[in-house]
C-alpha cells in the first residue's frame, strides 16, 4: 500500500529512517539489510548526507528501495538550498519515481518561540511554497513549462513540546503548512505518552496525522551520548538508569521500545523509528509491539 493511502485510510503507519551510505557501505547492502522488515514498514525515509564534503547520492537509494518494494521517503531540507535547487532536487525525485517528500530545514524545527525562529520558518516556508506551488502547475520557478504536473505526498517536521501550551507562531507556522499540502507531520522524539497526549489534542483541529518520531536506543550509553551531544535532557533520566541497570540491555531496550509504541496507538497516527544505525536489528521491536 502506497503511504499515502495508508495515511487517507486512517491505518496506523510505520516508518523508519536511513542515512544514504557514504565511504565502503553501499545503497545496495543497506537495502539488503532491511529486506527482513519488508513489508512491515509503510515507507523509508532516506536523508542527505554530507561528510567532509562528501555528499551521499539520497535520490539513487530511494530509487533502490522502490525497485525493491520499498516506500521511499525522500527527506531534504530548505534552509541551505535556494529555490532553482530545491526545484531541481524535487523535479530529479520525481524522475526517479519517488512519490514521498519529508522536508525540514536543518537542525531547525518550528518552535515559533521567538522572533528570529519565525522568521525563518516563513522564509523557508515561502520557498518551499513557492516551487510546490509551480511544479503542481507544470511550470518552473522561471515560468518555463515543465514536461507534465507533478505533486508528493508531502510530511514536514515539527515541534512536539510535550505537554507545554502550543505557542500561537507554532500553531499558525502547522495551519500553513497543511495549506502547502502537508498530509503529515513528523514530530520531535516522544518519550513521556501523557504529555504527548496533550500535545496532540491541541493540535487534533489542523487534522493532519501525526507520526511520532521515537529513538531505539540500545544502551545507557547511547542515550547519554543524544543528550551530551545533540539535546540535553532529550532522553529521560529514567529511561537512562532502566537501561543502565537491566541485567539484559537488549531485552530492556525492547520493552522500552514495544510499551511507548503500544501506547502512542492510542494518542497519534504512526510512528518513525530512527534506528541510529541499528536497521538490521529491527525485527525483535516490531514484534514486541506487534507491528505486523
Amino acid at each position: 500500500m502506497k503511504l499515502r493511502d495508508a495515511l487517507s485510510n486512517r491505518k496506523f503507519v510505520v516508518t523508519s529512517e536511513v542515512q544514504t551510505p557514504l565511504g565502503d557501505d553501499s545503497p545496495e547492502q543497506l537495502v539488503d539489510r532491511l529486506k527482513r522488515i519488508r513489508g512491515r514498514v509503510d515507507g523509508v525515509t532516506v536523508s542527505d548526507v554530507e561528510l567532509e564534503g562528501v555528499v551521499g547520492d539520497s535520490i539513487h537509494t530511494c530509487e533502490l528501495l522502490q525497485r525493491n518494494r520499498f516506500n521511499a521517503i525522500y527527506q531534504t531540507t530548505t534552509r541551505d538550498k535556494n529555490r532553482i535547487q530545491l526545484q531541481k532536487d524535487l523535479s530529479l525525485a520525481h524522475q526517479s519515481g519517488i512519490e514521498n517528500l519529508l522536508v525540514f530545514t536543518e537542525d531547525y524545527r518550528i518552535t515559533g518561540d521567538s522572533v528570529q525562529e519565525e522568521m525563518f520558518f516563513h522564509v523557508d516556508a515561502g520557498k518551499l511554497g513557492s516551487v510546490l506551488e509551480h511544479i503542481r502547475q507544470g511550470r518552473g520557478i522561471d515560468g518555463e513549462e515543465l514536461t507534465s504536473p507533478f505533486d508528493f505526498t508531502l510530511g514536514s517536521g515539527i515541534e512536539s513540546p510535550w505537554g507545554r501550551k502550543v505557542p500561537k507562531q507554532g500553531m499558525q507556522g502547522m495551519e500553513t503548512l497543511k495549506i502547502m499540502g502537508a498530509g503529515f507531520f513528523l514530530t520531535t522524539p516522544i518519550f513521556d505518552l501523557e504529555q504527548f497526549d496533550k500535545f496532540m489534542r491541541q493540535i487534533r483541529s489542523l487534522e493532519v496525522p501525526v507520526i511520532a518520531e521515537v529513538l531505539l536506543l540500545r544502551n545507557a550509553a547511547m542515550a547519554r551520548f543524544i543528550n551530551r551531544h545533540f539535546k540535553p535532557s532529550l532522553v529521560p533520566e529514567w529511561v537512562i538508569q532502566k537501561l543502565d541497570r537491566a541485567p539484559d540491555k537488549t531485552q530492556a531496550s525492547i520493552e522500552l521500545f514495544g510499551s511507548l509504541a503500544r501506547g502512542l496507538r492510542e494518542v497519534c497516527h504512526g510512528l518513525h523509528i530512527i534506528t541510529l544505525g541499528g536497521e538490521d536489528k529491527l525485527k525483535p521491536y516490531l514484534d514486541a509491539a506487534n507491528l505486523r
